[in-house]
Order: structure tokens, then sequence, then C-alpha cells
């Protein structure tokens, strides 16, 4: 998904020896920003990127660069809008919390009594659920538990809430936190039933157009028809290549939302001055607030600086502390975009990074780096540290990738003969995927909930074949098909980590 969280991955403390670690090291946002961002997006190979940085009630930066798309000249600029993924999570939870604030409903709801027909398989869970459970990733999913079903697919958000019934959670009830899209999704379909109003139709009514964000979209499916849009991008074997936009408004409370920076940044200051724009109040107070009251421990996190600390979660919102001061996060990655959204509201600082690809870590490398530069930190440059270990994991992926082509290379025969592997297989959460013959002894996959999608298997001896998706999202794998008694009883399934961790088991319908 790619990814609708992306959790900070330390950095190696590489200090290096320089000058700025004893000069105003604020003097980085003024004298070397352009030079540090115009090298990283060449050396991260990002073809456009959009950064604000609000400071005291002001908007200190706000910077383009690069390009719309790979190998078109059309400039990104103020209004250019980026897919901004699970950042629109913070979006939701301040619609939740700003109902709760109007007297529309309290966060301490259950589900069911807006949902009556929500279930979870856990009987007692679906029945005591309440809507902070939703908006805080504690209803006992693991982190992105069924995502493969529900991504990018052709289900409704009555259907993807069927579905979450069968899904058998991995934790008890709010005993561990685990990030949870379609959570997400069930709390936005709460609004209708207290309002009237769909979920997108809320946001822009209650939260976009009074903030003056005119330029946002609240569904995918109408990024296509904007003019002013950035197009996404990933690497396809080692290529930067412009890929489709993924259609999520299935998911849409979880996220939909494509924003500019210029709009990203009315968001930030409203957040940063109480809610307020002017002397209008536009969001309660105590609905900011709201969300970002902790609700459950995320788990233990490293900066660079070498400090540790726990990372808690609220609505929407990560929350944590770095260099003394409170930080309120979040990051946002769907098909070939990234970006992250920091507020440290004691500093009345806020930053925003829209990137559009999604193999970078610029995205976070320049969230600390410009962190650093305020708390007058030393000086690490974070996206050349990010780089070494990026380009070190690239490099293995690929040699496994190269083993596995060698072997297919190799041309090796099945167990069985290939149309003993052909047939409809069923995952009782996904639903049927269908297995038929292809070129030579190669197998093509399809599914029944991705129908644009299809998977070449190629033969790797005995019942493992190699899997290319079509979608390069989804990532490369090997697919075991499950042998037992003379005959094939079903296959497994895996999905890039970034989608889903765990395989599904599809069994074979005779």
């Amino acid at each position: 998904m790619k990814k609708a969280l992306i959790l900070f991955i330390p950095f190696i403390l590489i200090t290096t020896a320089t000058r700025a670690q004893d000069a105003n090291r604020s003097l980085f946002i003024k004298d070397s920003l352009d030079t540090y961002i115009n090298r990283a997006l060449t050396n991260w190979r990002i073809p456009g990127i959009a950064i604000c940085v609000v400071k005291d009630g002001n908007i200190e930066v706000m910077k383009c660069y690069g390009t719309k798309e790979l190998g078109l000249p059309a400039r990104v600029d103020e209004n250019t809008l980026f897919m901004i993924g699970s950042n629109t999570k913070a979006f939701t939870g301040t619609a939740m919390a700003l109902l709760e604030a109007t007297n529309h409903l309290s966060l301490n709801d259950n589900v069911t009594k807006y949902i009556p027909g929500f279930k979870l398989d856990n009987k007692a869970a679906g029945e005591q659920a309440i809507i902070t459970d939703l908006l805080s990733h504690r209803i006992g999913f693991k982190t992105f538990q069924g995502d493969f079903t529900f991504y990018n697919s052709d289900l409704s958000r009555q259907q993807v809430m069927e579905k979450m019934a069968h899904i058998k959670a991995a934790y008890p009830f709010r005993a561990q936190w685990g990030y949870t899209n379609s959570a997400f999704m069930v709390a936005g379909e709460i609004i209708p039933k207290v309002t009237g109003r769909p979920w997108e139709a809320y946001i822009r009514d209650n939260i976009l157009a009074p903030l003056g964000m005119m330029n946002t979209l609240t569904l995918t499916a109408d990024l296509p028809s904007s003019l002013n849009r950035t197009v996404p991008h990933t690497l396809v074997d080692g290529r930067l290549t412009a890929i489709p936009y993924a259609q999520l408004d299935n998911m849409a409370a979880a996220m939909s939302i494509s924003s500019s920076i210029n709009d990203m940044s009315k968001w930030v200051l409203a957040l940063l001055n109480d809610g307020k724009v002017g002397a209008r109040q536009i969001i309660p107070a105590e609905a900011i607030a709201a969300t970002r009251k902790p609700q459950d421990v995320v788990g233990m996190i490293t900066y660079p600086n070498g400090e540790t600390d726990y990372r808690l979660y609220g609505l929407g919102w990560f929350l944590q502390d770095y260099a003394g001061r409170h930080l309120v996060t979040h990051d946002g990655a769907v098909n070939g975009y990234l970006s992250s959204v920091t507020l440290v509201p004691q500093e009345h600082l806020g930053i925003v990074i829209l990137t559009n690809t999604d193999q970078n870590q610029l995205y976070d490398a320049l969230r600390w780096q410009i962190l650093d530069a305020y708390f007058k930190q030393p000086y690490r440059n974070y996206s050349d540290i990010a780089l070494g270990k990026y380009k070190a994991n690239e490099a293995k992926k690929q040699a496994i990738n190269k083993e596995l082509r060698d072997s297919v290379a190799l041309n090796l025969q099945p167990a069985l003969p290939i149309a003993n592997y052909t047939g409809k297989y069923r995952n009782d959460i996904y639903g049927n995927i269908t297995v038929t013959r292809g070129e030579l002894n190669n197998l093509e996959m399809r599914f029944e909930h991705h129908p644009k999608m299809y998977v070449l298997l190629q033969p790797l001896g005995g019942n493992r074949f190699y899997a290319t998706f079509s979608d390069p999202e989804y990532g490369k794998a090997v697919f075991p098909f499950i042998f037992q008694n003379g005959r094939i009883t079903g296959v497994q399934v895996k999905v890039d980590d970034e989608i889903e961790r765990d395989p599904y088991l599809f069994t074979k319908a005779d």
C-alpha cells in the first residue's frame, strides 16, 4: 500500500564532523535547504517534492521542486495535488472529535449504536468496540491485517465491513496496538448515520471548505481529472516508472485525500492555532485536544540523537517526545506517494513534506533535518545515511530476485503435470482466485476483487513457483502449492509486506 503506515526506522548515529554543529542551525533553512533537497532529489530519484514549514502562525518556507511526472516538463507548484495516504486519518479523527464537541455523538459510544450490523470474529469485541477503538488501532487486528483483500480492490465499504467479521484477530481485544486501515473506514461510515452526509461530503464542508482548502480532493476517483496533479511513481526492476493511481474510495476515511502544499499549510496552521483561522473558530479547540490524547502504546522508538522513548497513538496521530519537545506526527503512503506531517505545538512549528514516489526515505529524513535545525541539534545528513541503508537493502532484494530468475531459467519441472495446478481456489476472507495455464509451463493467477491484476507463475521445481505481480506494488514472491494425498489442495499467496504481512492460504475447489 503501499503502505498506509510507515514507522520511523532509527538512523545509524553517524555524526558528520562539521562546523555546522556550532553554527546557528536555523540557518540551514535559509542557506542550505535548496542545495540539500536538489541533491537528494537526484540521489533518491524523486520526480517532484513540495515542502512547507510554518512557525508562529506564519509560513516560513513553501517550496516546490521537480516535476509532476518523470520525463515531462510540467513543474510542481504550490497548488499541485499529491495523494497524502494515511495523513487522511488525522482529518477523520478530527471530524469525529468535532462531532463529539458539537454533541452529535460521544467517542465512547459503541460502534453498534450507529452500525448495528458491525461484527468482529471476536463477538464480544464487536459488541464492546467504541469509536475510539476504531480511531486508535486497538480492535485486535495485526498491522495491515486484511489489507490485501481491501486495498485497491472493487469491494464496497459495506463489503469491507462484512469481510472484517471473518478475520480472526491476531490479538485479544484492546490487548495490543495494530495499525488497522479498515477500522478507520468503519469510523468514517458512522458520519452519515449522525449527519446524513457521507464521510467525503462532511470532511469537505466542515473542515476543508472553512479552512480554505479549495483544491483538496476527498476521493481518489476525482484525482485523474484534476488539471494540476502529480503522477505516482515506483521502481520496477530498478527503473523509476509512472504507475496508475490507486483507487481507494472504499477505504476513504483511512487514506483517500489528495492535497497540495498550499492547502496543507492551511490545515497545519489551523491545528497549531487551536482550530482558529484569524478570529474564526473553525475547529473546536477541545476537538483538536481530543485527537492528541494518548489512547494506546505503539512501542519504543530510538531517535537520531540516541534518545529512546515510547511512541503513543491518539486519534489519527502518532504522539512522541524528541529533544525535549512533544511531537504530533503521521506519515502517508499509497501507490506512488509518500508524505509526512509533523506538529510541534509548544514551538508553534509545523512541517509538511509531499513526494510523488513511494521509493524514498527523504520524506522522513527531511523532517528530522528540519526539526534538528530548529532544535539546534548536531548536524547529521539523514538523507545520506538513509540512502546508504536503502541501497544496501535494495541490493539484497535484487540478489534474491536474481537467484530466483536464474532458477526459472533452468527450466525446472513442476512435480505434477501443469494442468494439475489450474482451477479455482478460495479463501474465506478474500474470496476466489483462478489459476490458468499460460505459455510453456507457466501459470497465470487472477483475483476476484482485483480484476485488473494478475500474477505470472514460473516453475521453480517441485510445487514452488516464482510469482511476479502485474502491479509492482504487490511485489514478487515464491508461491508454494500444497500437495496432499497425491493432488494439489491449495496455494499460499504472499503480497508485499507493505500491503499485508501474512500470507493467505487458498484452498482448491474440486
